[in-house]
C-alpha cells in the first residue's frame, strides 16, 4: 500500500480530533445562559443589598469580563496541549462555584470574588469548547461552524435575562443564584459524557511568546471592531432616550433579530469569500450602521442603524476566526482563537468607560462617530497588514506546514 498523502493524513487527524459538537454547543449555552441570568438580576442585587453606588454596580458587572479575558488563552493553550475535556470541565466548574458565592455572598468583596469565578468559568468553558470543535473541522469549514457554535454565547446572553426574570417572580433572587449555580454543572455534566479526543503531539509553542504568532494583528482589528458593540451595548438606550427619539423599547430586539439572522445565513459565505476579505465587509457594514446611529435622529433611521450594525458585528467572529486560525501554526490554535476572544472582550470593556465618557463631554451621536471610526481602522489593519500573500492561499501557516511536508 502506498504511504498517505500529506490530505489523507490531514483528514485522518481531522477525524481522530473531532468533537461532540452539540454536547459541546449545549455546554457552552448553559455557561453563557447562567452568565446571562446575572445580568437582569445582579444591578438591582448589588444595589439594594450592599447599597453599592451605581459606578460599583457597573465594575461588579464588568470585572466577570476582566477575568473571562485573561482566561481565555490559558484554556486555548491547554486545549493545544491535549487536553479539551478536562478544560471544559473545569470552566464548568469554575462558573458553578461562582454561582455559589452569589447565593451565599455576605459581602461586596465576595460577590466580586463569586464574579471573578463565574467570568473564569465562561471564558475557559466557551474558548476551549469552540477550539476544540475548531481542531476538528475542515478548512473550507471554518466561519460556518465558528458562526454556528458562536450562537451558543449569543443565545444563552440573549435568554438569561428571560430566565432570571421568570425565576425571580417566581421566588425571588435565591431561585436566579440557584439557576446559576446549577447551569454551569448542567454544561459539566455533557463535557464528562465525552471523550477526550485522540490526537498527535501538540507543536511546542514559541517559548516566552505571550502572545502566539499571527494572533497580534488579528486581535487587534478585532478589538477596534468590538467598540461598536460596546457603544450599542452601553449608550444606546440612554441616546434613544434622552434625545426623545423613541425606539427604546425594541432598538435591542431589531439588534439580535438582525444579528441572529445574518449569522445563521452569512457563516457559510464566509468560507466562500475568505475570512480577510468577509472581516473588511463586515466591519465597513458595521460603520455604516453607526453612522445612521449617529446622522439620523428619529425613530425609523435609528431602528435601521441598529439594524445594520447587527447584521455587521453578527460576521465579524466566523470571518476573523478564519483569519486567525489559517495563521497560527498547528498546536497554538487554540491559544491564538483564546487571545482573539480576549481582545473582544477586553474592546468591549473599554468601549463602556469611553463611549459613556464622550456621549456626556461632546453628545451621544459622537460615540457612534468614534465607533464607526474605528470599525474602519479595524478594517484597514486587516486589509493593510493581514492580506495572504498574493498567489499563496488563505489558509497560510497551515498552507506552508502542508507545503514543506510535501514529497519533492
Amino acid at each position: 500500500m502506498s504511504a498517505p498523502t500529506p490530505a489523507e493524513e490531514a483528514q485522518q487527524a481531522r477525524q481522530a480530533q473531532r468533537a461532540p459538537v452539540v454536547r459541546l454547543w449545549l455546554a457552552a449555552f448553559c455557561g453563557y445562559l447562567s452568565l446571562g441570568s446575572t445580568l437582569q438580576t445582579l444591578p438591582s442585587f448589588t444595589e439594594d443589598r450592599f447599597h453599592a453606588a451605581p459606578w460599583t454596580v457597573a465594575a461588579v458587572v464588568g470585572v466577570a469580563s476582566l477575568a473571562a479575558a485573561v482566561c481565555r488563552p490559558f484554556a486555548g493553550r491547554a486545549v493545544d496541549a491535549g487536553q479539551p475535556r478536562r478544560t471544559v470541565v473545569l470552566g464548568a466548574v469554575f462558573g458553578a462555584l461562582g454561582g455559589l458565592g452569589h447565593l451565599w455572598a455576605p459581602g461586596l468583596s465576595v460577590l466580586v470574588a463569586a464574579r471573578l469565578l463565574l467570568g473564569a468559568g465562561e471564558g475557559t468553558l466557551f474558548t476551549s469548547a469552540i477550539s476544540w470543535v475548531m481542531r476538528g473541522s475542515a478548512d473550507s469549514r471554518r466561519a460556518r461552524v465558528a458562526g454556528w457554535f458562536g450562537l451558543s454565547m449569543w443565545g444563552g446572553l440573549s435568554a438569561g435575562p428571560v430566565l432570571a426574570g421568570l425565576l425571580h417572580a417566581w421566588r425571588g433572587d435565591s431561585a436566579v443564584w440557584a439557576a446559576v449555580t446549577l447551569l454551569p454543572l448542567a454544561g459539566m455534566a455533557l463535557a464528562i459524557s465525552t471523550r477526550n479526543p485522540a490526537a498527535p503531539p501538540p507543536a511546542a509553542p514559541a517559548p516566552g511568546a505571550l502572545l502566539p504568532r499571527g494572533s497580534r494583528l488579528p486581535g487587534l482589528a478585532y478589538l477596534l471592531t468590538s467598540y461598536g458593540y460596546g457603544a450599542i451595548s452601553t449608550v444606546l438606550l440612554l441616546y434613544l432616550r434622552h434625545e426623545d427619539i423613541g425606539g427604546g423599547r425594541a432598538a435591542l430586539a431589531v439588534f439580535a433579530v438582525a444579528f441572529l439572522i445574518t449569522r445563521a445565513v452569512g457563516s457559510p459565505m464566509v468560507d466562500r469569500l475568505g475570512g480577510v476579505p468577509a472581516f473588511v465587509v463586515a466591519a465597513a457594514v458595521e460603520a455604516c450602521g453607526l453612522l445612521v446611529l449617529a446622522c439620523r435622529a428619529d425613530e425609523t433611521g435609528a431602528l435601521l442603524g441598529t439594524a445594520v450594525t447587527g447584521a455587521g458585528v453578527a460576521l465579524l467572529y466566523p470571518a476573523m476566526i478564519a483569519v486567525i486560525v489559517g495563521r497560527s501554526p498547528r498546536g497554538q490554535q487554540g491559544a491564538a482563537v483564546g487571545v482573539m476572544i480576549s481582545f473582544w472582550d477586553l474592546g468591549i470593556m473599554v468601549s463602556g468607560f469611553i463611549s459613556g465618557a464622550v456621549a456626556g463631554a461632546l453628545g451621544y451621536a459622537w460615540s457612534f462617530v468614534l465607533s464607526a471610526g474605528l470599525s474602519v481602522a479595524g478594517a484597514a489593519i486587516t486589509v493593510c497588514f493581514l492580506r495572504a500573500r498574493r498567489g499563496a492561499p488563505e489558509h497560510g501557516v497551515a498552507a506552508r506546514d502542508a507545503e514543506r511536508s510535501a514529497p519533492r
